[in-house]
């Protein structure tokens, strides 16, 4: 099957075709580093690390370039409050972005180019633009003139009005057209500058973008992506300057995500409801969230809130719970004496065929605009396919058993390779759960166990009423107990 994307710039899904045969070029855009990262970050950051990892299991080279604006008004601004220059400022949260990121286990990309790096760069793209009459200087500021670029709008589809509207427009009577755009700003006093021949200023924030990935992707590349809300007017007016300068298609396909919603409310400070990544973290397992956000489209909105998070973590305990079990399954069968394989029976086929039919199905819904959602269910009924082999007590030859469990662990292993998901040991992922769960709770490991003992003791004198109302006891602590034959085992609800 074909690879499809949805592109925004036609709205509508396009076989996917590379300029060149074997390699892709991506452009995301990345934090501007004045602040820790949110909910919102992370959801962009696993959902193109995930279009990264798969585009490379289907044998792409993949170059993946995300930037960092490290000078910008806000940037300045919290510099100026702490009384320290702006790069401490933009080193700081760049670091903090990258910590967030390898938490997450999101890969590092190919490049990650900071605007600093390539002032020379931005310089020259707007004195190309300048001379060919794009763009005009008006007392050390330099615009970009909306006016002479007629194909302005093409990427969000609006109007005039829409687009005025919309526009992060400031009351400047240097302007010809409200929409016309900085390229480049005359410095202010106290201000980081840089030599220019308009003066000493800085970028605007649009030109980096464009000068970057020309920089590492050249002037037309495979794929453009980001948020939702960079489609206008920051990827408008990425389209406007580049292809000015060069007469070419900036990208040929352009990706976004959807919003983060919380609590069904939008996301935005005024509100008080931005999450950082790293608080969450503290509360869940960094695949909890990747799970979260991978459970809906990239292209839908997804709705954070603490109930849809204790969900994506039941369905990761399911798919670790079967994990564990096909760990478990793979030593006994090893450990036994394994006769010489026999011909598959018509049983043993029929699993074999299913799971091969299962990662096909994977795949498939990933060629389909890397529909995570689609494949999610994939992997769920994947579960529910090795629970019941796990469990078949027929008479299959112990040899025969293992190769089929050894074709459902390299399944899951493709399926976590290509979502992050599936990183940990069965084992090491329920500690660290539990671990992080008693925190949350303020539960303690100690006084659990001592009670699971007393229960122990209880059930061995035949006290059952004792033995219950602990039971019960630990219930209401969300603790739930899995007897067995030689002791008890616990998990947290």
């Amino acid at each position: 099957m074909s690879q499809k994307i949805f592109n925004t710039a036609t709205r509508k899904k396009e076989v996917f075709k590379p300029l060149k045969e074997g390699a892709v070029g991506i452009y995301v855009c990345g934090i501007t580093a004045y602040d820790v990262c949110h909910v919102g970050h992370a959801r962009a950051a696993v959902v193109f690390d995930v279009v990264v990892r798969y585009l490379r299991t289907r044998g792409y080279q993949v170059t993946y370039v995300k930037n960092f604006t490290d000078i910008d008004d806000k940037i300045i601004d919290r510099a100026n409050k702490e009384g320290v220059n702006f790069t401490e400022i933009s080193e700081r949260y760049i670091k903090l972005h990258n910590e967030d990121m390898a938490a997450l286990g999101v890969q590092t990309p190919t490049v990650t180019p900071k605007a600093t790096e390539h002032m020379e760069e931005m310089i020259a793209l707007i004195g190309v633009l300048e001379k060919k009459g794009y763009a005009y200087c008006v007392d050390g500021d330099v615009y970009f003139s909306i006016s002479n670029y007629k194909q302005y709008g093409g990427l969000s589809g609006r109007n005039l009005e829409e687009m005025i509207a919309g526009a992060r427009v400031d009351v400047n009577d240097k302007k010809k057209n409200p929409l016309d755009f900085a390229l480049w700003k005359k410095s202010k006093e106290g201000e980081p500058s840089w030599g220019s021949p308009w003066g000493k200023g800085r970028p605007g924030w649009h030109i980096e973008c464009s000068a970057m990935s020309r920089r590492y992707l050249g002037e037309t590349f495979d794929i453009h992506g980001g948020g939702e809300d960079l489609i206008f007017p920051h990827h408008e007016n990425e389209i406007a300057q580049s292809q000015a300068a060069t007469g070419k298609p900036l990208a040929n396909y352009w990706m976004h995500n959807g919003f983060v919603k919380i609590n069904s409310e939008k996301m935005s400070k005024s509100l008080g409801n931005i999450f950082p990544v790293r608080e969450i973290l503290k509360k869940y397992h960094p695949e909890i969230l990747r799970l979260f956000m991978l459970q809906s489209h990239y292209r839908s909105p997804v709705d954070y809130s603490e109930s849809s998070l204790a969900e994506a973590r039941s369905s990761l305990i399911r798919c670790y719970t079967t994990l564990r079990l096909l760990k478990y399954a793979q030593e006994k069968l090893s450990a036994d004496i394994m006769p010489i394989m026999k011909e598959f029976s018509a049983e043993e086929e029929n699993y074999i065929g299913k799971f091969k039919d299962l990662a096909d199905k994977f795949d498939a819904a990933l060629d389909d605009d890397f529909n995570t959602a689609q494949a999610l269910g994939h992997v769920f009924d994947t579960v529910r396919l090795t629970n019941n082999l796990i469990a078949d007590e027929k008479n299959m030859p112990a040899s025969n058993k293992a190769e089929i469990l050894a074709a459902a662990k390299k399944i899951f292993d493709h399926f976590g390779a290509v979502l992050g998901i599936f990183q940990n040991d069965a084992d090491q992922f329920f500690l660290s759960d539990k671990e992080t769960e008693l925190r949350k709770r303020g539960l303690n490991v100690e006084e659990i166990e001592s009670l699971i003992k007393k229960r122990q003791a209880a059930r061995e004198t035949k006290d059952w009423a004792r033995a219950d109302a602990i039971r019960k006891e630990l219930a209401r602590l969300h603790i739930v107990l899995k007897d067995s034959a030689n002791d008890t085992s616990w998990i947290i609800e």
